[in-house]
Parts: C-alpha cells; structure tokens; sequence
C-alpha cells in the first residue's frame, strides 16, 4: 500500500460504522477477470463493503484443483479417499432443522464419501437426507499437503492470524456436498468478511446487504431459516417481508472465488456436485462492524437478562459469559485480540523484515508484501478501535483478571510505532 492510498483509506474509515439499511438496486456483482493491484482491490472492495467474484485464473495453480477434480470436472471421491480415509470430518444433515441450522454428527471421512456414492448413484437421493461436509479444518490438520494458497487480496486476515497464535482455533475450511446441499439463511461468524472458492461444481448465492435482514424477521424477532421458503409470504408470521428487496443472486462456477463482505446475509445452493474452500476473516477495514456487532450483542444478552440485574453482584461478568458463549468471544478476550494484532506489527516493524523472529514467517511475508504503510493503517484501526472500547461502559466494568494488559499502555507503544512510519 503506498502512502497516498494509506492516507485516504484511513480518512474513510476515520470513525466508526454502523451496518446501515441498504437496498439491493445500488448492488451488482463485480467480475475480476485478472489480477488488479491490492491498493485497488482494498479501495473499491473492502472498505466500500462491496462484494466481487474472482475468474478461475486466480485457482488454476492450486494443487487442490489439479488433485481433487476428475478430467471432467467432478469430484475424484478416490483420491479424496486416499487421501484423508479415516479423518473425522463434521457433517451436516441438510434435510433437517435444529434451530436455525442443520444438526451436525461427526463421521469418518471414508464413510462419508460411500455416503456420497450412494447418493449419486440413487439420483442424488438417500433416506439418510442430503448430507453436507461443512466447516472442516483440513488446512490445519493437513497443512503439509500444500493444497491452496491465499490470494494476497485475502492475506491480511486477523481473525486466523490471532487464533494461529494462541493455537486454539481458525477459520479456514473446506465443504464437501453433493447437489441439493446448502446452507440456510445467515452472517458470517463476528460478521466477518468471508471468501470461498469453488474447487469443483457450482454454486448459487442469494446476498442481501446490509440491513435487508431486518425485513426477513418473523414476528418474534426470529431470523429466516430459508427465505424462499412459501411461509414468507404470510404477513402474520413475516410482517415485512414484502418490504425486503429481491436477494443479489450470483451462480459460482467452477475455480471462482467470491468475496462476501461483512454484514451480508446469504444462503448458498450446491446446484452440483461440488468442494469449496472458505476462510472467514477481518481486519482494519471491517474491524468497526465487529466492535459494533459486539456491542448489540452484548446489550441483547443484557435485555434477555435484566430482571436479574439487582439480584446479582457479578450481573455484568454473567453477561460476559453469555456472550461469549453465544457468540465465541466477550470484551476481554477481544481486546486480546487486539492486542496480539499490534504486537506482530510492533515486532515486525523493530525487526529486519524478512527476520521478524517473533512472528510467524507466514506472517511476515504478508505484512512484507503489503508493506509498512499498510502496517500502520492496521495499528491506527487497533488504535482507533481501542480508544473507543475504552469510553465503553460495559469494557470499563470488566475484571482486572478480565485483562492480561493494561489498554493505556498498549495505546501509547501503537502511537509512538504509527509515528516511526506515517
């Protein structure tokens, strides 16, 4: 990122976003038939929060796209098989609901491929219901196999950054599904950027931006499980449906890789027999929506709550808690979040960039690639972000324990390392 772009990306995202109601004429898939500069992508792509679809030019070298497909395009369940044979793999039953999703089992991945065969051969039918391997973390179980690479439009990745970190989680997967799996109506996890690539089959996505979820609401507040589902259209359980506008649909074919920003609902149909991998993520430039979905997360635990509010001494922890378990993070350890992200830009900015030894050499081949003004764009978010948490009512009332740091401090090491730069 050169400096000019830096100053002006930083100049958009100055003060903090809320998810506006936004209608769906003003929207339209952009198509990149090549590879554009990164400055281009980060300016009319992640900051706007607007979606686009990539060509098939930008998977074509992927081992996974060369292994996993037959020479006519389907999926090679044998060298799959031979592959990963007796691997857990969690599997989604597509054809039934729990809640507002679909129940999960684990299974041998062996068993699910004989399960696929079957399917296929019965006309893509089966009394056991449409299964679909979903959210499964090969990359980090099977690292070694070398079977993508993140474009660089998609490597400044926080969220896989930090739990690469703390070795506890990430969020790279792979699907698996044969035609007529799909997935039900939703918002990426922290209402993350997401972006999935077709290594074989066709997708058909229904976007709404953000906003437009609010008309798909039933009348007790309740999100749509499939919004085309013929229930909609009864006002007394979908009030303002009719006021939602037509969903932004886009067909995904094999090799393209869509990028779908922060906020957008979707549902997604495998029209094909198809494998894709997905990798949710954020950064500086979504990392205000985050900060904003925590807070209404927060204040709706607190609302279900609040006739325990003068009975409990330790009411705001508990809804800490809560939240956390709903939503996999709370205030503390987002702000841990936080401070790892400036740490790794601290340490490779006083270290030799190719020899950043305190970070992970993956990483410091990212930030060197999107260079020292895109380092300080990150720390000014961390430090913009951070000022604002610490106005916050509820970050004021967590527990010291609640904090390995102390914010004040972290904030002024972040000003003097945006100095050295800027």
């Amino acid at each position: 990122m050169d400096r000019e772009t830096f100053h002006n990306c930083c100049s958009l995202v100055k003060m903090p976003r809320q998810i506006h109601q936004q209608h769906c004429s003003s929207h339209f898939i952009q198509y990149i038939e090549r590879e554009i500069a990164y400055s281009k992508f980060f300016k009319n792509y992640l900051i706007p929060n607007q979606p686009c679809m990539f060509s098939k030019k930008f998977t074509e070298d992927w081992n996974c796209r060369k292994k996993w497909v037959t020479a006519d395009g389907k999926p090679n369940l044998q060298r799959l098989l031979q592959e990963f044979d007796e691997s857990p793999v969690p599997v989604a039953n597509c054809s039934a609901k729990e809640y507002n999703s679909n129940p999960k089992q684990i299974m041998p991945f062996k068993e699910f491929i004989q399960y696929w065969r079957e399917f296929i051969q019965n006309g893509h039918s089966s009394p056991r219901g449409c299964l679909y391997l979903k959210d499964w973390h090969m990359q980090r179980n099977f690292s070694e196999h070398n079977t993508y690479k993140t474009p660089i439009y998609f490597s400044s990745d926080w969220l896989n950054e930090y739990w690469d970190t703390i070795e506890v989680d990430d969020y790279r997967f792979v699907y698996m599904g044969p035609k007529g799996s799909w997935t039900p109506f939703h918002a990426d996890v922290f209402r993350s950027y997401s972006w999935s690539a077709n290594i074989c089959g066709r997708k058909k996505w229904l976007l709404y931006p953000p906003g437009q979820e609010e008309f798909l609401r039933d009348c007790h507040g309740n999100l749509a499980y499939d919004v085309t589902a013929p229930v909609l259209q009864d006002k007394g359980l979908y009030p303002q449906f009719e006021e939602a506008c037509q969903p932004l649909e886009i067909i995904q074919e094999a090799g393209e890789i869509i990028f779908v920003p922060s906020g957008w609902h979707h549902q997604v149909y495998n029209l094909e027999d198809t494998i894709s991998i997905n990798h949710n993520w954020l950064n500086g430039c979504n990392l205000d929506i985050m900060w904003q979905f925590l807070q209404e997360e927060l204040s709706s635990v607190q609302r279900e709550i609040e006739e325990w509010r003068d009975t409990m001494d330790s009411w705001h922890q508990h809804c800490q808690v809560i939240m956390k378990s709903c939503t996999g993070i709370d205030f503390g350890e987002f702000a841990s979040f936080l401070k790892t992200i400036a740490n790794n830009r601290m340490s490779f900015l006083n270290s030799c960039p190719r020899n950043a030894d305190n970070i992970q050499d993956h990483l410091a081949e990212s930030l060197f690639a999107l260079g020292p003004q895109h380092v300080a764009f990150d720390l000014q978010r961390v430090l913009h972000i951070f000022e604002s948490m610490l106005s916050n009512e509820d970050f004021k009332r967590l527990e010291p324990s609640a904090l390995s740091f102390k914010p004040e401090e972290l904030l002024q090491e972040i000003r003097e390392a945006v100095r050295t730069i800027v």
